[in-house]
């Protein structure tokens, strides 16, 4: 098996667009360029080191057996005091990984979010422990059932680079809630993150309840055929691929979070304004390197330029300028704001109108890596943006004659991650909802749901399958184990040789003559 370096790019590209060990850069600052830092000679794991870990931790979670609810509370307190007293440090590193990237946006989506999930957790704990009675079919009585909440054991998750905290944190909360203990992997395309979040975890946890695992492409591979519990991969539906294989040989289940193309869809009426707003705002956060950012625009016939003003505007507000901006972030590499540019160039060349935002007419220059927000107006299909996810801040715009050929569009395509619906008709509404299938949907806002820990996080089919977040977390992995006790004084014998005639009385009463 081939893993490649970026087993947490969410893009779905094809590997020429990010090669491990050719140059794959994470810059500091926005004039100078460090070089490759994705190996770290006397660091990062090895292969051989894994197993030698896993076995440790099952050996400690035998010894230890399961955590009771006062355990995992100080296990999630001793998480969050991390995550809150290096918050600094978190923006510091991711800073230095990208180039440029918002602090606000890393302390919304890396460390709150983190954090929110975590209180949720702690509030909730108490009763996703329960044992939970089941019912029992009269002819069993007096037996009682019950299901009772186990955890799976030891549980792996491999993170991507484009949120490297919250996506390797958010899965280890729900594992920590559900009792386990954890092996993750971070991306190598965020070294210096990798490092801090080993160094938080080695200071918070012992090394046989948590812990991290960094390298390049053999840790990964080694990672991903570890015989675990439980396998979380967050990234791109290629990688998914690989990784779903790898953990088939060992019949490891696997919950793969992975990307796609989310379509917003504008109802005929809705505010142009009111649209472009969010939708600029969900494809410029983190400079559209989210998996749930929008990926393409339906809306009705004759509508694209005065979407295009409102969009100048939109952006214009948020963003007046580009590269001196640090709370505009940049793209993660070279390799990948080559890719971007690559897309670029093959719609221009394939006919397309391309709208460049860019409000105070900067010199936007590679070495930057700072990609003015570009909308690409009326695209063929043939296009390779409307091929692949396209993971940066380029946002194709389409139109449509009626609702059903929006939805139509959609439904001939692969299952989106998520779908944002911009319309104030409830009947359209209910419309779009029911005749669609998505990871998840936004009515008049966009990933607003993943800040949300009391809904379940995850795709469906090429986006993706299981899920995670609050108690689909803690399901997740958890082991739900059906327990029957039956009484000394029971009608068991007659369901056993030699069967008689008060089996057959009860036959007949059951299932009739």
């Amino acid at each position: 098996m081939s893993l490649v370096e970026d087993t947490g790019n969410e893009t779905g590209k094809p590997k020429s667009a990010s090669t491990p060990g050719e140059g794959d850069v994470a810059p500091s600052g926005t004039a100078s360029v460090k070089p490759p830092r994705s190996v770290r000679p006397g660091t990062d794991s090895s292969p051989a080191d894994l197993g030698a870990t896993l076995a440790k931790m099952r050996a400690a979670a035998r010894k230890a057996g399961t955590p009771d609810y006062d355990t995992r509370l100080e296990h999630l307190d001793k998480l969050e005091r991390v995550l809150v007293s290096r918050k600094h440090d978190i923006v510091k590193a991711i800073a230095m990984d990208f180039g440029v990237r918002s602090k606000h946006e890393t302390l919304i989506a890396e460390v709150m979010i983190a954090v929110n999930e975590i209180k949720h957790a702690r509030a909730h704990l108490h009763e996703w422990m329960e044992t939970e009675p089941r019912e029992v079919p009269w002819m069993f009585l007096p037996a009682r059932a019950e299901v009772l909440m186990q955890p799976l054991g030891v549980v792996g998750v491999i993170a991507p680079w484009n949120y490297p905290v919250q996506l390797a944190v958010g899965p280890l909360v729900c594992a920590l809630a559900a009792g386990n203990r954890v092996m993750i992997k971070p991306s190598e395309l965020t070294p210096d993150t990798g490092e801090l979040l080993r160094t938080m975890i080695t200071e918070t946890f012992a090394p046989d309840h948590v812990a991290v695992v960094t390298g390049g492409t053999e840790v990964s591979a080694a990672f991903a055929a570890l015989p675990l519990d439980h396998l979380l991969f967050t990234g791109s539906t290629r990688v998914g691929k690989i990784i779903m294989k790898a953990a088939a040989e060992n019949l490891v289940p696997v919950t793969l979070e992975l990307g796609g193309k989310s379509p917003a869809i504008l109802g005929e009426g809705y505010s142009l304004q009111r649209a472009a707003v969010e939708i600029m705002a969900a494809k410029m956060f983190n400079a559209g390197q989210t998996c749930l950012a929008p990926d393409y625009v339906l809306l009705p016939k004759g509508k694209a330029d005065a979407f295009v003003e409102e969009c100048k505007t939109a952006v214009a507000s948020m963003f007046p300028k580009l590269v001196s901006n640090d709370g505009y972030t940049a793209v993660i590499n070279d390799a990948h704001y080559a890719r971007l540019k690559g897309y670029l160039d093959d719609a221009r060349d394939r006919g397309g109108k391309l709208v460049e935002i860019n409000p105070a007419k900067e010199d936007l220059t590679p070495e930057a890596r700072k990609m003015a927000p570009t909308l690409v107006l009326h695209p063929k299909e043939e296009m390779l943006l409307m091929q692949e996810e396209i993971f940066g801040p380029i946002l194709p715009v389409k139109t449509y004659e009626t609702l059903d050929e929006a939805l139509a569009y959609v439904n001939d395509h692969p299952r989106p991650l998520a779908l944002y619906l911009f319309d104030d008709d409830a009947k359209r509404t209910d419309k779009v909802l029911r005749e669609t299938v998505s990871g998840a949907a936004c009515v008049n806002t966009a990933m607003l749901h993943f800040a949300m820990s009391d809904l379940p996080f995850g795709g469906v089919g090429g986006s993706g399958m299981g899920s995670y977040h609050g108690k689909d977390g803690f399901d997740t992995f958890t082991k739900k184990k059906p327990v029957v006790y039956q009484a000394r004084i029971n009608a068991g014998s007659m369901m056993r040789q030699p069967y008689g005639g008060t089996l057959d009385f009860a036959l007949k009463m059951l299932i009739g003559s």
